[in-house]
């Protein structure tokens, strides 16, 4: 008899509080799942359950079996999954969260450039600017802009993404560029409505922390769409270097107040608390580390 077998009836039958219940989760008989609780029992040869007419309940060795079990399989999945995918490479799903500019400007071309090394592998990203709940969503690993204070989610820094203040050439042409942080009072200042607080812009400059709070006749719910609104010379946008990287690169875009740093916020992979993380999904995010270096995205 299989003592992993034995072990997974035993799970089952724990979790669920009774031999049919265990036998539908694992797909086989009554008859079976309880045959292999009576061989599990008689390999350590001591009573794991009380059983009733109505339901079977754990003694003391069946509680310490409990406490320890399940983390032993996941253990051994992963292990054999593992030694499968060093000799046949990774296969299944990867499931990816990120926010939405992030997402279409990096993250979805990161993801190509992983998938030719990965043919076997399915990819399932989804774009969202709230903070998805990884458990429920089944979301294997999520990018992340900002800090995140759960204690279920473990966290891989990726890099440190900064604001920068644009304008086009022609607003400036027609209204001066602002010199300091004061001077963006006077101008027409595009809000990032996804920015936590949206008309608070603060910079540092030899150590020093300066806010102000703009106003603009423009708010938007996306930092790319606020570099565009800028590029066509509505007014002066701060947002995150990748977001502006092209309309500076052809021009639409120039940097202003560049005596000032703009805030600076970590860039983050994160995943559930509790259990080994899998083999594919650690690859992509050591790939994405390395990516993210290549590409200048930061």
């Amino acid at each position: 008899m299989d003592v992993v077998d034995e072990l997974k009836a035993f799970v089952a039958t724990a979790q669920t509080g009774s031999f049919t219940a265990a036998a539908e989760q694992l797909g086989v008989s009554n008859r079976l799942t309880s045959k292999y609780v009576a061989e599990l029992e008689a390999r350590l040869g001591v009573r794991l359950f009380q059983r009733t007419t109505r339901r079977v309940g754990l003694t003391p060795a069946g509680e310490d079996l409990l406490s320890r079990a399940p983390a032993l399989l996941d253990d051994l999945d992963e292990l054999l999954s593992d030694v499968a995918e060093s000799s046949q490479g990774y296969s299944g799903v990867i499931r990816i969260s990120a926010p939405v500019t992030f997402g279409e400007i990096y993250v979805g071309e990161m993801l190509g450039r992983f998938a030719k090394l990965n043919p076997d592998l399915t990819l399932d990203l989804r774009l969202n600017d709230r903070y998805v709940d990884l458990a429920s969503e089944g979301i294997d690993v999520a990018f992340r802009l900002g800090t995140s204070e759960m204690l279920s989610l473990k966290a891989r820094r990726l890099g440190i993404f900064q604001t920068v203040v644009v304008a086009s050439p022609d607003y400036l042409e027609r209204h001066g560029a602002p010199l300091s942080p004061d001077d963006l009072l006077q101008h027409n200042c595009i809000v990032d409505t996804n920015r936590r607080i949206s008309r608070r812009w603060a910079f540092r400059r030899d150590g020093e922390d300066i806010v102000v709070n703009v106003e603009g006749k423009l708010r938007v719910n996306s930092a790319r769409a606020a570099a565009g609104l800028a590029a066509d010379g509505l007014g002066i946008a701060n947002a995150p270097r990748f977001a502006v990287r092209d309309g500076l690169a052809s021009g639409r875009l120039v940097r202003v107040m560049e005596d000032y740093e703009g805030e600076g916020s970590p860039l983050s992979a994160v995943y559930l608390e509790g259990r080994a993380l899998p083999r594919k999904v650690r690859a992509l995010i050591d790939f994405a580390v390395e990516d993210i270096r290549s590409a200048g995205i930061l």
